[in-house]
């Protein structure tokens, strides 16, 4: 809502503008007028809606058309006032007023106008009849209003509707010649009830509506009331009360009748709620709320975003699969203005045998963009309207900033929970396939992966010491000139070669000895495609030696051509554990013992993690 109003009185000359604004401020009629009130201001405390608001006069005997055009375009509403006992100042609002006032402000944003009808003290009539016809006329009129200066009759009214016609215009939300609500009014209402359906039944329920009446107006509706609402709703719409709870109709005809009987602050209080601003557009603020991420750290969903997440996940996975089909996955990114995730997302993360994104998969997208991008988080995370159903007091509070990377290697812990690996390695080393490997994917599936929808990042969880983390493979382009700061940013380097090809191993050792030979980012070398003939490298020494001199772990062989469905996972627990423990020793590193510690449990984990969700759906 704005932070303040500011309010501008045109007219002809001896209609009461100075008049108006002096019987306002003193609460008694002048006798001595001058020509034009000087600009006054009235606190925030005294005003209805709590917001400072500036008055301005115009006067043509001391003012130019230049000022009068600043004034105009500096105004947040203009009040054009004319007299009830003047008939050529009411021909005035339309044939010199209502065009000039156009001619000078944006025609995107129309301020709003409020007729004034002063001196009603003078006579027995009213002037709304011949209103009436100029307000259909003009959308931009928001109300018309009959005072007197001299006995104080709706003066403080004047400027109360002044004031609303700003902060609770409606003009966008409501289309008079139509008699309906505005498209993207509708929009965003739309938007609302979905977010507050939290069972997505089509429905708003008694705990749903009273959830939604505290949200917005921080008090529950009493029984009878909640029943006064539908009952209302009942007489006017045959399908607006559905299963004793209200339908979209019904929710977006109230709205309407808000509007038409003149409480449009009530919907106006509903949508700034959800986030909107004046034009009816989610606001800046809202999506992008401020979060401070010192360098070195990195950024992470904490529990209460992932209750929140795992919500909406149970609100839409309809057949309860564990898995969200395209019409699922279309149903739950219909709050947003766009649809967020495109098919490569499908390769990034776990999917079921139809090729949909499972449970597990799900998170570990949201994962990434936390990860990759916190902004574009905070984004999706507000469209979903994380702040509002997690009662939070924005979506920054569902990410945690993790503590500098520097301080983990002092301290030889880290509390991370997701943990970058960047995957080098010439073309046609493997690198694609070790990618798909780790989503469960064997050679004989990752052929039928179309090329257009090919990702260079996969994602899922390990577990290392009975505990779950999220390890994140990323594919660097191989460019040996040129490596951008993304790509040297990690916690382990995986480099990829292909056992079978004599050259593949070189393009290894020189990104190694290029770039991180003397860095403290832990590498592992592996030898792909090991179901093929390993030939000797044609390089000054092997990959086993290499590894040995520059105390590396010994070449690890991998394969993803198995007649398993899903290839051998012991490498990627191994890169997880280097990525935790970047301290431990060369001699711990080539210690069977060690490796089997740290993996300890790790099927029995993924088996129990699935387990404990389909419980918890089963509960819900």
């Amino acid at each position: 809502m704005r932070k303040d109003v500011r309010i501008l009185l045109v007219g002809e000359p001896k209609v009461g503008k100075t008049s108006l604004i002096m019987s306002l401020v003193s609460e008694e009629f002048p006798e001595v007028v001058p020509y034009r009130a000087e600009e006054i201001t009235i606190p925030a405390d005294v005003t209805p809606e709590r917001v400072p608001t500036h008055i301005v006069d115009y006067s043509e005997a001391e003012q130019t058309d230049e000022q009068l055009f600043q004034e105009i375009s500096k105004a947040n509403v203009i009040c054009i006032v004319y007299s009830v006992n003047n008939k050529k100042s009411i021909e005035k609002v339309t044939s010199h007023w209502i065009p000039l006032i156009t001619d000078n402000t944006d025609k995107d944003s129309r301020v709003p106008l409020i007729l004034v009808g002063n001196k009603s003290d003078l006579v027995e009539h009213s002037s709304m009849e011949t209103i009436l016809p100029i307000m259909n006329q003009h959308s931009e009129i928001e109300t018309c209003v009959e005072c007197s200066a001299k006995n104080l009759k709706n003066i403080s009214e004047l400027f109360y509707y002044a004031q609303k016609a700003v902060l609770h215009p409606t003009g966008p939300l409501y289309s008079p010649e139509r008699k309906d609500m505005k498209p993207l009014c509708v929009k965003a209402l739309t938007r609302i009830f979905k977010v507050s359906d939290l069972d997505n039944d089509g429905i708003l329920n008694d705990h749903e509506l009273n959830f939604f009446q505290r949200t917005c107006f921080n008090t529950p509706l009493e029984p009878q009331a909640l029943e006064d609402v539908k009952n209302v709703v009942r007489k006017n719409l045959s399908d607006g009360v559905c299963d004793n709870g209200l339908s979209l109709k019904g929710f977006l005809f109230l709205h309407t009748l808000f509007i038409q009987r003149g409480r449009h602050e009530t919907t106006w209080t509903v949508l700034r709620r959800f986030g909107y601003d004046d034009d009816l557009e989610l606001n800046q603020d809202y999506l992008f709320p401020p979060l401070k991420i010192p360098s070195d750290c990195t950024t992470e969903l904490n529990h209460n975003a992932y209750l929140f997440l795992q919500s909406v996940f149970d609100k839409h996975d309809r057949d309860r699969d564990c898995a969200l089909s395209p019409e699922e996955l279309k149903d739950l990114f219909d709050v947003f203005p766009y649809m967020p995730w495109g098919p490569d997302v499908n390769n990034t993360v776990g999917t079921n045998d139809n090729g949909w994104i499972t449970y597990q998969g799900y998170l570990s997208q949201w994962t990434l963009t936390t990860y990759l991008d916190v902004q574009r988080c905070l984004e999706y995370l507000g469209y979903l309207g994380y702040s509002i159903i997690a009662e939070q007091e924005s979506q920054a509070s569902g990410i945690t900033v993790t503590r500098d990377k520097k301080i983990d290697l002092q301290k030889k812990q880290t509390q991370r929970s997701v943990f970058r690996c960047n995957v080098f390695g010439d073309i046609g080393s493997g690198k694609s396939g070790f990618l798909q490997a780790f989503l469960g994917r064997n050679l004989t599936r990752q052929k039928t992966i179309n090329e257009e929808h090919r990702s260079f990042y996969a994602i899922s969880t390990t577990y290392v010491y009975g505990q779950e983390k999220y390890l994140l493979l990323h594919e660097v382009f191989p460019d040996f000139d040129y490596l951008s700061d993304a790509d040297m940013s990690c916690d382990i380097v995986c480099l990829v070669y292909d056992a079978s090809n004599p050259y593949s191993f070189e393009y290894c050792a020189k990104v190694f000895k290029q770039y991180f030979m003397d860095s403290k980012t832990p590498c592992m070398m592996v030898a792909a495609k090991s179901d093929l003939p390993e030939v000797k490298q044609m390089y000054g020494c092997s990959p086993l030696e290499f590894c040995r001199r520059h105390k590396m772990p010994p070449p690890q062989t991998f394969t993803c051509n198995t007649a398993a469905a899903a290839p051998n996972q012991d490498i990627y627990t191994k890169l997880t554990t280097m990525a935790m423990y970047p301290h431990v020793s060369q001699a711990d590193l080539k210690s069977s013992t060690f490796w089997l510690r740290a993996s300890v449990g790790a099927t029995v984990f993924a088996v129990l993690g699935l387990t404990l969700y389909r419980v918890l759906l089963r509960q819900r």
